[in-house]
């Protein structure tokens, strides 16, 4: 599966790029189907001190795309509530597929 990472007011991380790519690893052997993820670190300043870290993945598969977006005090939180996300998009997928 191809990763494609982009940085939007954030400095390019190695560290974040490696946890990224792990769950998507472990994401992409429970579903063979994913082709390509787009991954998007952003910050915003926001007036609370729990969100402003943006991480958005938007995963290509046959089909629609999946996308989720979450916002943390840290990008590590904002990875896993994506992932988690895609996760259960990606299960309900597989579901669907199945019953057909």
């Amino acid at each position: 599966m191809q990763i494609i990472y982009e940085y939007h007011d954030v400095a390019s991380s190695d560290r974040l790029e490696a946890i990224v790519k792990e769950k998507l690893d472990k994401l992409k052997d429970k579903y063979d189907m994913l082709i390509r993820a787009d991954v998007f670190f952003k910050e915003e300043n926001t007036s609370s001190d729990e969100t402003g870290k943006i991480c958005n993945i938007r995963l290509s598969l046959p089909g629609p795309r999946l996308f989720a977006e979450s916002s943390h005090d840290n990008f590590q939180s904002s990875i896993s509530e994506t992932i988690n996300e895609l996760e259960r998009q990606l299960r309900k997928k597989k579901e669907k597929m199945q019953q057909h």
